[in-house]
């Protein structure tokens, strides 16, 4: 008789093994189950030996797996799908039906907070927790789905498409109006307020003058780590920033930001909700969800 029920392998060793592979990468697990490298590769190796046959093979530059290890990652992601379903729905049942939705500050400011309000209003009995942070969702198990502009490198995440923004310079009603039909090389000399952000899929000022076909050097003279900030220089007049049209719609509705017309560009990466796949979301999660796609669709830019 087996010495264990269903004659597994420690699971310890399985779960640094399906880490493991879904990064294609020993230092990336070991980030992600917060030990060291060398722990997982002693995991594995004890998962090996227990199965006698290799799982990765093992590269300069990382590690592949095997046609073993193709096999046994297929059906630990599986499974452990399954169990993750079967996890919320019970966690689910009870908390109340908490939703847990991640977005960076400025998301969350100018755009999910108040779809989140007009949420409970016809749903008050689902509880949605919020977490802004403008560094990439990695690896948190306790988030739904996030909103993120372009995809994430993790291809176990569902991406459903939100929508395409528009970047277009803003600033205060005054300096608006003096840049009115301003040529590219003229907004290059203004102040511009730069964005640093640890998410480098965020398209920047170069990249924007660039994409319109301008090959100006972009100087960078003012630098903020906060979009809300950007946007709070702007409508002082201290510079420019660069406007997501859809997320500061009500900005610009209000007056408090104008956009400088006459350039605008398509941005190059559309937003998306980004997370667990929908067999494997609450009740609750999918009721958030399929709200804040109608949201997107009943609102035009």
């Amino acid at each position: 008789m087996s010495r264990r029920h269903y004659n597994l392998p420690p699971l310890t060793t399985l779960s640094a093994f399906e880490a493991a592979a879904r990064h294609l990468s020993f230092k990336n697990a070991a980030e992600e189950l917060s030990v060291t490298p060398g722990a997982v590769s002693h995991q594995i190796k004890a998962l090996e030996g227990d199965l006698d046959t290799v799982l990765f093979q093992r590269k300069h530059r990382g590690v592949d797996l095997t046609e073993d290890g193709k096999a046994l990652y297929e059906a630990l992601s599986s499974s452990f799908g399954r169990i993750s379903k079967v996890l919320a729905t019970i966690r689910d049942r009870t908390s109340g039906g908490k939703v847990t939705v991640g977005s960076t500050t400025a998301v969350a400011a100018l755009w999910l907070s108040p779809a989140v309000i007009r949420f409970w209003r016809d749903r008050p009995e689902v509880n949605v927790d919020q977490l802004s942070q403008d560094r990439p969702f990695r690896d948190r198990p306790d988030v739904d789905f996030f909103i993120r502009y372009g995809q994430d490198s993790d291809p176990n995440l569902s991406h459903t498409p939100l929508f395409r923004d528009h970047l277009v310079p803003v600033a205060s009603p005054e300096v608006a109006e003096r840049l009115i039909g301003a040529s590219l090389e003229t907004l290059a000399a203004e102040r511009l307020i730069h964005l640093d952000s640890e998410d480098r899929s965020w398209t920047t000022w170069p990249e924007w003058f660039r994409q319109l076909g301008c090959n100006d050097t972009i100087p960078i003279e003012s630098r903020v780590n906060s979009y809300s900030v950007a946007l709070q220089l702007a409508r002082k007049g201290a510079g420019l920033a660069l406007g997501w049209q859809r997320l500061i719609q009500p900005m610009l509705q209000s007056g408090k930001l104008v956009a400088v017309s006459p350039h605008h560009l398509t941005a190059p990466k559309q937003f998306y909700l980004v997370g667990r796949p929908d067999e494997e979301l609450s009740d609750s999660a999918r009721a958030l969800k399929t709200w804040i796609l109608q949201e997107v669709e009943n609102v035009s830019v």
